[in-house]
């Protein structure tokens, strides 16, 4: 097997759509048994205090999830090739069809609610993360 370089597998990746994307995490996890959700541990009374005391920063970047693609599925998939112009009609129709899944990552609030706004009107149910 040849070895590429980091910059190689760097532009490989971004040049992937959502769905090789999600299918490369997939098939990274299966392989080395791991997980990409991020570990949460319970906090200790002092670091619990700690935040209690210090004000919340507001969240910045958003994840779009379609929960529930609803009865107009065609309408949905219509609605997420306006957002996301790099999916073809075949990868919108599997993220669709796989709801819930993400179809937007780390978009700002302004971007996160343009999404959730027309695929609701479409028909979906949106939760932003």
């Amino acid at each position: 097997m040849a070895k590429i370089s980091k910059d190689e597998l760097i532009q490989a990746v971004e040049e992937m759509s959502v769905l090789e994307l999600a299918e490369l995490v997939k098939a990274l996890e299966d392989k080395f048994g791991v997980s990409a959700q991020a570990m949460v541990a319970a906090p200790t009374n002092g670091a619990a205090q700690a935040s209690d005391a210090e004000p919340k920063e507001e969240q910045t970047s958003f994840n779009v999830i379609i929960a529930v693609t609803g009865a107009n599925k065609i309408g949905v998939i219509k609605a997420l090739r306006e957002l996301v112009p790099t999916l073809g009609l075949k990868e919108a129709k599997d993220l669709v069809d796989a709801a819930p899944k993400e179809v937007m990552t780390a978009v700002n609030k302004k971007t996160a609610d343009e999404a959730k706004e027309k695929l609701t009107a479409a028909g979906a149910t949106i939760e932003l993360k």
